[in-house]
C-alpha cells in the first residue's frame, strides 16, 4: 500500500511488515523518514530538525541552519552543499557536476512496470503490488530523475530502480547513476558482507561499521566470486531470528558497488548500483537511461526473517517459467568423471548406471564440440565433435533417452578460443583495445556482446543445437572475467560504456534462447558461483553453487547463499575422493548430506564406485526424491554456523510446518566430547512429528527446546535404533572426522 499525505508531503509505503517514509519540504527536497518496523501513522515531521554546523557546511539555499549535509535524502546528487557519497554525478556541457534535484510530482499506478532491457521482479496480477514513480528534477539543466518504488505487500519488500531523462538540448554524461539509497540517523550498525574467491564464494562476514566509507564492489564485468552484489547493515545486537536488519540485493550481473558512508556526524549512508569505476554513459539530448533494479528488505526478525523475504520474492517473483514451480531433476553431470577424455561409449556407461540408480538427468559437460580435447581450442565453434561423438549429438541423446533419462549439455557461448574456427573468421568481435594485448584466461577471450552481430551469432549457434536433439537441460558456463575492456564498433566517447553495454546484450541473449526453449531448465554457470546473483536468477532458475565440491567447503558456501538466495537455486553435487579441489576425503554419506541442501546429484565417475558406495548411492537418490520438494521449496532456517563451530546445521520446513529435514555435520572429531543436540526450529509446537528412521513420536516443542539427540557411540552398542540411515552404512552414528546426520520428521494426526 502506498499512501500520500497532500498536507504533510509525505510518502508512506506499507509492506505487512514495514513502514517506509519520504517527505517533500518547502524547499523541494525529497527527505526519508523512516524504515522500519510498520507505522500507523505518516506524520513524523517531528523528526525533520535543524541545527547549526558552523560556518563549514553551506547553508542550502541560504537559509539559516538548513543543511542539506546533515538531512537524511532520499537520492542525494552532489557539489550543492551535500558533500557526502552522491547517488547520482552527471558531467554536464560546460564540464561542470554540480546537481541540485528537486521534486516535481509523482504518480501511483498498480502493479509493477517491466525495466525495459533488464531483468526485475515481476507480478502476476496488479493486485500483488503498487509502484510509486517521483520525479525530481535540476531545473538549470533540465534533467529529470524518475525513482520509482514497488511495494510488495504481502512479500514484504520494496523494489527500487532510477531512471535519468535527458530533457536538454545538450549532451550529458552520467557518471554514476546508483539505484538506491537510504539515509539513516546513527551509525551504530555492523555490516555483513558475502564474500570470498574461486571456490570459496559468499562466506559472510561480519564487521562493525566505522568512520569513512565500507564496500564491496566488483570491477571485474561480473557480480564476481569475490564479492556478491548484496549487503545488509544490522543493529549490533541481532541474531537469527531477532533484531533489525536493513538489506540491499541489486538485480544484476555486472560490475557493482554496495557502499556505506559514515559521515563525521556519524550518520551512515547506505547504497547500492552499478559500480561508477569506469563507467561513463553518454545520454543524448531526449534520451533516457534505466538504471538496475534494488531489492530492499527490513526485518525485525533478524537474518532469518529477511532471507526468507528474498528467498520468497526471488523464488516466486524474480525466478520465471516452468520450472519455476517444478520439482529439479537429480542429475549425474560428467565432468569430474572424464574431464575432456571421454567419447559415446563410456558416456553410455556412465548414464546406464546412472539410470540404474534412479538418476533423471544426464549431463554432458566441455569437450563434445569443435576439436575441443582440451581447454585451449574450439570454444565458439558449437558444432558436434563426432569422433568423439560417433553418429552425432541427436543419436547420442535418445539413446540416453531410452535408459528412462532426460539429457542436458553444457555451452559457453559467451566466450571464444583464439585457436577456433569463430576467431579465426571474426577476430574483432572478442573484447579488446587495438595496440595492446589480448590477455586470456583458461585460454579463452570474451565475445563482445555490445554488438547486435555477435549476440545474433550466440543466439543462432545456441538454438539450432538445441533444435537439433531432445535437450532438455542446459548448464550456462562463463569461466574469465573482463580486462582490455574496449569494443571495435564503439566511438571513444562511448567505450566506458562496454560493460554495461555487455550485460544488456547478454541480457537479450538469455531472454531470447530461454523464450525459444521454454521447457529447457537452464543453468547459470560461472566457474561455479562467479555470477550467482539476482539477475542471472531472472533468466535462469538455478545456478550452480561453487566448482568446490568437497562436502566441508560447500558448508560455508551453501550457508552464506542462503542469506538471500532461495534453497531451489542452488546446485549441490556428490563427487569422488579425494576431492579434486582441496584433496580431503570424506564419507561418502557426509557428501550426500552436504549435497542435499538444493538441487541434488552427482559429480563422479558412477562406474568406479564400490558396491557399498552404490548401494548408498541408490539409497540417497530414493531418500532425496522423497524429500526433494521440502528442500527445493521449503523454509531454510540456519541453526549453527560453520564460520563459528565445528559443528554445522540447518533445516528445511514445510511452509505448512507439516515435514521437517534437519541435517548435522561435525568436521572434526573430538576426544571424548560431550553427546550432542540439535534443536530444531520453525515447527508447529503444539504438533507431534514422527521420526521416519525410527519411528519414534516427538513433540514439536520437545524438537525445538529440548532438541534432537546426535547419534553417537555410547556404552554398549548405538546410541539410537531404526532403519539404516543410507544403505550400506549399518551404523548411523557421529564418528570420526567430517561426519553428518539426517533427520526426516513428518506431523502425525495423534
Amino acid at each position: 500500500m502506498i499512501l500520500f499525505n497532500q498536507e504533510t508531503k509525505t510518502f508512506h509505503l506499507k509492506t505487512s511488515k514495514t513502514s517506509y517514509l519520504m517527505k517533500v519540504l518547502e524547499t523541494g527536497h525529497l527527505l526519508h523518514l523512516y524504515w522500519g518496523r510498520p507505522l500507523k501513522s505518516e506524520n513524523l515531521d517531528y523528526t525533520v530538525r535543524r541545527k547549526d554546523w558552523f560556518s563549514f557546511v553551506a547553508n542550502t539555499d541560504n537559509i539559516d541552519a538548513f543543511h542539506l549535509e546533515s538531512k537524511e535524502q532520499e537520492y542525494p546528487g552532489y557539489g550543492s552543499t551535500d558533500l557526502r557519497s552522491p547517488a547520482i554525478e552527471l558531467e554536464f556541457a560546460d564540464g561542470t557536476s554540480a546537481t541540485d534535484f528537486r521534486y516535481v510530482d509523482y504518480k501511483i499506478v498498480d502493479g509493477k512496470p517491466a525495466l525495459e532491457g533488464l531483468p526485475a521482479t515481476y507480478v502476476e496480477a496488479n493486485k500483488e503490488a503498487q509502484t510509486l514513480i517521483i520525479t525530481l528534477t535540476d531545473k538549470v539543466k533540465n534533467v529529470d530523475v524518475e525513482l520509482s518504488f514497488t511495494v510488495f505487500e504481502e512479500y514484504n519488500a520494496i523494489a527500487r530502480s532510477v531512471k535519468v531523462i535527458n530533457k536538454s538540448a545538450d549532451d550529458v554524461k552520467i557518471q554514476r547513476v546508483l539505484s538506491a539509497n537510504v539515509d539513516f540517523k546513527d551509525s551504530k550498525f555492523e555490516m555483513i558482507q558475502l564474500s570470498g574467491s574461486w571456490a570459496r564464494e559468499r562466506h559472510i562476514i561480519r564487521t562493525p561499521l566505522r568512520i569513512g566509507g565500507q564496500c564491496v564492489e566488483s570491477r571485474r564485468g561480473a557480480s564476481s566470486h569475490a564479492q556478491n552484489p548484496f549487503m545488509a547493515l544490522v543493529r549490533k545486537d541481532v541474531t537469527e531470528t531477532n533484531g533489525d536488519v536493513y538489506a540491499m540485493s541489486l538485480v544484476y550481473s555486472g560490475n557493482f558497488l554496495a557502499n556505506t558512508e559514515v559521515d563525521m556526524y556519524s550518520k551512515a549512508r547506505m547504497q547500492i548500483g552499478i559500480n561508477p569505476f569506469d563507467f561513463t554513459w553518454l545520454l543524448k539530448a531526449g534520451e533516457e537511461f534505466q538504471a538496475p533494479e534494488a531489492v530492499l528488505v527490513y526485518s525485525n526478525e533478524g537474518l532469518t526473517g529477511m532471507s526468507h523475504t528474498y528467498q520468497n520474492l526471488y523464488g516466486k517473483r524474480l525466478m520465471r517459467g516452468v520450472w519455476r514451480d517444478k520439482a529439479r531433476p537429480v542429475l549425474i553431470n560428467n565432468w569430474e568423471a572424464t574431464y575432456f577424455d571421454f567419447n559415446e561409449t563410456k558416456i553410455k556407461e556412465i548414464a546406464k548406471q546412472a539410470s540404474e540408480f534412479g538418476i533423471e538427468l544426464f549431463v554432458l559437460d566441455d569437450g563434445w564440440f569443435g576439436e575441443r580435447n582440451n581447454d585451449d581450442r574450439s570454444l565458439g565453434d558449437w558444432f558436434v565433435n563426432e569422433n568423439k561423438i560417433r553418429g552425432g549429438l541427436k543419436k547420442l541423446v535418445d539413446e540416453i533417452n531410452g535408459m528412462g533419462m532426460k539429457f542436458g549439455l553444457w555451452f559457453e557461448p559467451e566466450m571464444v578460443c583464439p585457436i577456433s574456427k569463430l576467431y579465426e573468421a571474426h577476430p574483432d568481435w572478442c573484447l579488446h583495445i587495438e595496440g595492446r594485448t589480448r590477455s586470456t584466461a583458461r585460454r579463452q577471450l570474451i565475445l563482445d556482446l555490445s554488438r547486435k552481430e555477435v549476440c545474433d551469432y550466440i543466439i543462432k549457434s545456441v538454438s539450432d543445437v538445441l533444435a537439433s536433439a531432445n535437450i532438455e537441460y542446459v548448464k550456462w558456463d562463463m569461466n574469465r572475467n573482463m580486462t582490455e575492456i574496449g569494443s571495435a564498433v564503439l566511438p571513444a566517447e562511448r567505450q566506458r560504456e562496454v560493460a554495461h553495454r555487455y550485460m544488456l546484450g547478454l541480457y537479450h541473449v538469455m531472454d531470447e534462447i530461454t523464450s525459444r526453449f521454454p521447457n529447457v531448465l537452464f543453468e547459470s554457470c560461472s566457474g561455479g558461483g562467479g555470477r550467482f546473483d539476482p539477475g542471472i536468477l531472472y533468466y535462469m532458475p538455478q545456478t550452480w553453487t561453487s566448482d568446490d565440491t568437497d562436502a566441508i567447503e560447500r558448508l560455508k558456501i551453501q550457508y552464506g547463499t542462503s542469506m538471500v538466495y532461495p534453497n531451489v537455486a542452488m546446485g549441490c553435487h556428490v563427487s569422488a575422493v579425494p576431492n579434486h579441489q582441496v584433496a580431503r576425503i570424506t564419507p561418502f554419506a557426509t557428501r550426500g548430506i552436504s549435497a542435499m541442501c538444493g538441487n541434488f546429484g552427482y559429480e563422479l565417475d558412477l562406474t568406479k564406485l564400490t558396491d557399498e558406495e552404490k548401494a548408498q548411492t541408490k539409497a540417497q537418490v530414493a531418500f532425496y526424491k522423497e524429500v526433494r520438494e521440502l528442500i527445493q521449496f521449503g523454509d531454510f532456517y540456519r541453526i549453527q554456523s560453520p564460520f563459528e563451530n565445528n559443528e554445522t546445521a540447518w533445516s528445511f520446513v514445510a511452509k505448512d510446518k507439516s515435514e521437517a529435514v534437519v541435517s548435522f555435520f561435525r568436521t572434526l572429531a573430538v576426544p571424548n566430547d560431550n553427546l550432542a543436540t540439535i534443536c530444531a526450529v520453525g515447527l508447529d509446537a503444539d504438533a507431534i512429528y514422527e521420526d521416519m528412521r525410527t519411528g519414534k513420536l516427538y513433540g514439536g516443542d520437545e524438537l525445538m527446546y529440548v532438541g534432537i539427540n546426535v547419534p553417537d557411540k555410547v556404552v554398549g552398542g548405538i546410541a539410537e535404533e531404526g532403519k539404516e540411515l543410507f544403505a550400506g552404512m549399518p551404523s548411523p552414528v557421529i564418528e570420526g572426522d567430517y561426519a553428518a546426520f539426517i533427520w526426516h520428521f513428518k506431523k502425525v494426526n495423534k
